[in-house]
């Protein structure tokens, strides 16, 4: 049987507000703000489930998970990637490798990756190597730029498997 690869991307972007901190990856960050969200907010894996998604052709997260329906309040991301990964699981797909683009002003991330890709790894059952995380700043343009938010962008491999 032939493998056909398939890829998908995915975007998310969240406003900051009064907190102390945020999920990036399913790794709690300390920052003097947190996210406005209906779930845990988590932008990393929000992007990320929706570049899964979109390779599988299931749609995205707000069809899947929609912010109107209580059950999804306050939710772990790490939880819903689990749900995607089952509906990716049932399709005879599997993931193949991510790579995840982080956009915002703070917090700085790079005393966080290698906890953020551990993570990101182990929800998704690949190894490390299969995980690659980058951060940039928005160079003070726009509301990233401002600070008022952070963003990310995903890019999922997927294939058949046997």
């Amino acid at each position: 049987m032939y493998k056909s690869p398939r890829i998908g991307h995915g975007y998310d972007v969240h406003a900051f507000t009064a907190g102390d901190g945020l999920w990036l990856g399913g790794v709690r960050i300390e920052h003097d703000q947190g996210v406005t969200a209906h779930s845990d907010g988590d932008v990393v894996l929000h992007a990320l489930m929706d570049a899964l998604l979109g390779a599988a052709g299931l749609g995205d997260i707000g069809q899947h998970f929609p912010d109107h329906d209580a059950r999804y309040r306050d939710a772990a991301s790490g939880d819903l990637l689990q749900d995607v990964l089952q509906k990716i699981r049932a399709q005879g797909l599997g993931v193949v490798n991510v790579d995840i683009t982080v956009i915002a002003q703070a917090p700085r991330l790079g005393p966080h990756r290698e906890a953020m890709v551990r993570s990101m790894a182990q929800l998704l059952q690949l190894d490390e190597n299969r995980v690659n995380l980058k951060a940039t700043t928005h160079e003070g343009l726009g509301a990233l730029g401002r600070g008022e938010g952070i963003a990310a962008h995903a890019v999922a491999l997927l294939e058949d498997v046997d």
